[in-house]
């Protein structure tokens, strides 16, 4: 449940559509009214994906890199990084991360395939029509998290929500 922005060309900032739980990494799209729903969800809208989600919408866990379901970093807006503004940070026009929010069959792709989205999340097949929405550079793998340790390199491995707590690395191409 969580992005790491390595590299980012524009980080936009939308309006956020009532009712979403939005986690961090996931492919979203816009409505008929210009506001944030996951991709893929909704009957002729949100279908196009615009870009990554770059917070959280929720009501029951944190989506930040690392961090334990249930544990808040700002415990007055209980899980909702958009609760102030009603605004998502929305990266779209190119760049690089590395996030868990990816379907299994991401997990055994070569470097290089191409990703879709489906209901927000990277897969390998095209099931909604979306268009290729990013390639992998790297594939599923233990991220460092700047933590001494043995996991990865002399660090800690990152925990996430992935199997194995296993994340992917892609540029994204929307």
């Amino acid at each position: 449940m969580a992005l790491i922005e390595k590299y980012h060309v524009v980080a936009a900032e939308r309006p956020v559509a009532t009712g979403q739980t939005i986690k961090e990494g996931q492919i979203v799209s816009l409505n008929t009214s210009g506001e944030v729903v996951i991709q893929g969800v909704g009957v002729g809208e949100g279908v196009i994906p615009y870009g990554i989600a770059g917070d959280t919408k929720s009501t029951s866990a944190s989506s930040m890199p690392g961090i334990v379901s249930g544990w808040q970093n700002r415990a007055s807006d209980y899980f909702d990084e958009t609760k102030a503004s009603g605004k998502m940070t929305v990266y779209h026009s190119g760049g690089e991360f590395a996030t868990d929010m990816y379907h299994s069959s991401v997990a055994s792709a070569a470097v290089g395939a191409p990703l879709y989205a489906v209901s927000g999340m990277l897969k390998t097949a095209d099931d909604q029509s979306s268009g290729i929405v990013a390639r992998l550079t790297q594939p599923a793998g233990l991220y460092p998290s700047g933590t001494p340790g043995v996991d990865v390199t002399g660090d800690a491995a990152l925990t996430g929500a992935a199997a194995n707590n296993y994340y992917v690395e892609i540029k994204l191409v929307i």
